[in-house]
């Protein structure tokens, strides 16, 4: 018998299909002040309080000379910290607690450079006593900062572990080449997802933790790529249907409900769940006369306030204009094809002539993210789109948020090799700086002074006086400065470039019944990939030699 069948009065109205994992540091990046031993952190010992004090880490107050210990997890994650406290002078002592995405974060107070504890605390106290093992609260760090500043006052520290949270899935989907930079990529940008795969889908683990829905495609993108069928998929798009009325704008903009189009397109796509695409058949019809409604006689958009793209371009009218030109062209050509599914024939036929009209209309603009969006719905010529904008300056200008797109934008202009030293550049330069996960956005430009020399520090090494901070000195908009995620969702773009352009895998029919495999090499001397359907794993290896080796589960039928 189940607990909530035993007592009646426990009746969940949700689930939390998470798991906790304890790790302990993986070094002692400083200490300052009176701190005993800070080294017997890294040790592995029992995660449980007891009468042995032996091997105790000590701190002792002071308030001219904080006792502070700065520890490093090693890598990013979801999650709390555990400390286990074995004794305390006096009866209870307050310590100060500093989570960070970088070792800057961590070393910063609240209100300095931005640091703030929105959506999530990370600069706290905890008061604590003998004996006694406590958890935080929840957050996205790896870097973790305890002060003592009391006078008088003296604990003994058992162990501080990290908590990890997070969703106990298998990664089917897999990418290698003999690029060992390529294959961090792939992995650090899956990992990325996959931390903020937690009760929903969120856009970043420190910042903001919420679903939005428009962050989310890149990620729901990368997903159906990497653990194939998810209930968080499902479970997020839902979540928002659900408090969004047909026609208006999800999270407060018109844009974000066409992503959330484009979601239920590679979602069905993916997994084949025709069940599930039929419970949002009366959404559908309610929604398809407004997103008509924004396409002008003249074949242009006309969505209203709040119109967005993405941050860097939103005091840009054009380029504006331009992304919401493709996106709107990409929904209802989507749309048009999840109603034949349906057998909602009429409302298809009026999503193909609505695309059809704005396809007479092309705007331009100078921004990639917006300019990839028109070449990837057909407006314009993808060639010459890439040519005058997505080519210009190379990785110069791309950002984490549209990464894949202007990837896949190239692709189809028949520069997936250039797609792909792009790529390597612009993602690589994050692995430079440290990152085991990757950001809510990235210039190149910041980690280069006026001469092109790289002069930016890493984000798990203390910043020097008169030193670039590659985290606490750059950002803008809603992230600016330590405000900045480290960890966001969006930036998981290589994963489905790598996948469907590179591995060259695409699906020609819902639920991976047809699967197409074309490799494009791009200079490498192999790749072997992995790629989740419903039927089981398909596999691919290919190399310079011309050998082509496909292993499909039953059911799925390749086309090479």
């Amino acid at each position: 018998m189940k607990l909530t069948e035993k007592f009646n009065e426990l009746r969940p109205f949700d689930s939390d299909m998470r798991r906790r994992v304890y790790l302990r540091p993986t070094r002692v990046v400083t200490t300052s002040g009176d701190v005993t031993n800070a080294e017997g952190l890294l040790l592995d010992r029992p995660g449980q309080i007891s009468f042995d004090g032996s091997g105790c880490t000590v701190m002792r107050g002071n308030p001219d000379n904080p006792a502070r210990i700065l520890l490093d997890l090693g890598r990013e994650i979801h999650g709390s910290m555990r400390i286990l406290v074995q004794s305390t002078k006096p009866t209870r002592v307050t310590i100060n607690v500093r989570f960070g995405e970088s070792v800057s974060e961590a070393l910063t107070p609240e209100t300095v450079h931005n640091a703030t504890n929105d959506h999530a605390n990370r600069d706290f106290k905890l008061t604590l006593g003998m004996l006694s093992g406590t958890d935080t609260n929840e957050s996205g760090f790896r870097f973790i900062c305890l002060e003592l500043s009391e006078p008088d006052t003296e604990i003994a520290i058992k162990a501080v572990e990290g908590v990890l949270i997070y969703r106990d899935i298998e990664y089917v989907g897999s990418f290698e080449c003999n690029d060992e930079i390529i294959n961090r990529i792939y992995n650090t940008a899956a990992y990325t997802a996959h931390l903020n795969m937690q009760e929903y889908m969120w856009d970043g683990i420190k910042r903001d933790r919420l679903v939005w829905i428009g962050d989310m495609h890149p990620e729901v993108m990368t997903i159906c790529s990497v653990f194939g069928e998810c209930d968080v998929v499902p479970r997020s798009l839902d979540s928002l249907r659900k408090i969004t009325p047909g026609g208006s704008g999800m999270n407060g903009m018109p844009a974000y409900t066409l992503w959330w189009v484009r979601c239920q397109y590679d979602y069905y796509m993916q997994n084949g769940r025709l069940d599930y695409l039929r419970e949002q058949q009366e959404y559908l019809r309610e929604l398809i006369p407004a997103l008509c409604g924004y396409v002008s006689p003249d074949g242009s958009e006309c969505l209203p306030d709040w119109r967005f793209i993405d941050w860097p371009t939103n005091a840009d009218p054009d380029a504006k204009h331009c992304g919401l030109q493709g996106l709107l062209a990409l929904a209802l050509k989507s749309l048009a094809y999840l109603c034949e599914v349906l057998g909602e024939n009429e409302l298809a036929v009026l999503c193909r002539e609505k695309y059809s009209l704005l396809k007479q209309h092309i705007p331009s603009s100078t921004a990639k993210s917006a300019t990839a969006l028109l070449a990837l719905s057909g407006i314009g010529d993808a060639e010459t789109l890439d040519r005058d904008v997505l080519s210009v300056g190379e990785a110069h200008g791309y950002s984490t948020f549209y990464s894949y797109y202007i990837l896949a934008a190239r692709s189809l202009a028949g520069k997936t090799a250039a797609a792909l030293d792009n790529m390597r550049e612009y993602y690589g330069a994050m692995l430079k700086l440290g990152a085991t996960t990757f950001w809510e956005d990235f210039n190149l430009d910041w980690a280069y002074n006026d001469k092109g020399e790289w002069d930016a520090n890493p984000i798990d090494e203390i910043v020097p006086d008169g030193g670039k901070d590659i985290h606490a000195d750059f950002g803008a908009y809603c992230y600016v400065g330590l405000r900045h995620s480290l960890c966001h969702g969006w930036s998981s773009g290589p994963v489905t470039f790598l996948t469907r352009h590179v591995a060259g895998i695409k699906i020609l029919e819902p639920g991976c019944r047809r699967i197409q495999i074309k490799p494009n090499l791009c200079g490498l001397d192999y790749i072997r990939a992995s790629f989740p359907t419903p039927y089981g794993k398909l596999t691919i290896y290919t190399d310079k030699s011309g050998r082509l080796d496909v292993d499909a589960p039953a059911g799925v039928i390749v086309e090479k």
